[in-house]
């Protein structure tokens, strides 16, 4: 695993960073987005669904677990705080070995269920508008998409 950091004065920064990511993902491509409620993880997924050309607008999947987008990739939008330490298999394999690109809020809650290579990015606040990004790089394909846009 490999780290990289990275630093926004604002959510337009957060948004283009997304979306030059965005522009990189491939099919199959999992980012778990860690951070405080109003760390910016939402914000972050907007622009990277603007990036992937998704027309909707995004918001947090809460209260369905999975939203779906379409787009240039079909983007996978999961926040699984409520799904906790839920034993049965709610397949999110499906998605993760899918033909999109998968974001999971709150991904440290189902880590077991993860692939091994993902790309997560933790988000922190440093003031109203600031955030740094720490990205945890697993998999090769995962180092080189981080030294590509960082």
């Amino acid at each position: 695993m490999q780290h990289f950091e990275w630093t926004s004065q604002n959510e337009e920064e957060t948004a283009h960073f997304a979306q030059k990511l965005a522009k990189r993902l491939c099919s199959g491509d999992v980012l778990a987005l860690e951070g405080d409620l109003g760390a910016g993880k939402t914000a972050f997924t907007k622009g990277l669904a603007k990036g992937l050309g998704v027309t909707r607008t995004v918001n947090s999947p809460t209260f369905t677990i999975i939203k779906e987008y379409s787009g240039r990739l079909p983007l996978y939008h999961m926040d699984v705080y409520r799904v906790g330490e839920a034993e049965e298999d709610l397949g999110f394999d499906e998605y993760f070995d899918g033909d999109g690109v998968t974001v999971v809020e709150w991904a440290h809650l189902i880590k077991d269920q993860l692939p091994e290579d993902l790309l997560t990015i933790n988000i922190y606040r440093l003031g109203d508008t600031s955030r740094r990004f720490v990205l945890e790089a697993r998999g090769e394909r995962y180092v080189m998409l981080c030294k590509e846009i960082i």
